[in-house]
């Protein structure tokens, strides 16, 4: 399984789909099935049955879908647009993300 280019709390902007143009963060990554979760993206309703005992309100509630990968860029913190990741070995042989476009290293 190849690395993912993409991480938790990356900056991301979607680039395919219904919310195509909009950026947000991810939330969560899932790498066994080629996904992410990103804040307010890919809403889905659910309609959820009430249950006391957990605090569950019950009714139809919102909440974020996953997202495949492929449809997301990581967004330059440098120039705030979308820019494409490569790896990097620095001299100590820590391998760090970086940017493709200004050459900014990613946490």
């Amino acid at each position: 399984m190849a690395k993912l280019k993409i991480k938790k709390n990356d900056q991301v902007l979607v680039i395919a789909g219904k919310d195509r143009g909009a950026r947000g963060k991810v939330l969560r990554v899932d790498p066994a099935r080629n996904t992410a979760i990103v804040e307010r993206i890919n809403m889905i309703k659910r309609h959820t049955r009430q249950n006391p005992q957990k605090q569950i309100k019950g009714g139809i509630l919102e909440k974020e879908a996953p997202i495949q990968i492929s449809n997301l860029m990581v967004i330059d913190p440098e120039s705030g647009k979308a820019t494409r990741i490569g790896r990097k070995r620095l001299e100590d042989g820590t391998s760090v993300r970086v940017a493709k476009k200004t050459g900014s290293t990613l946490s």
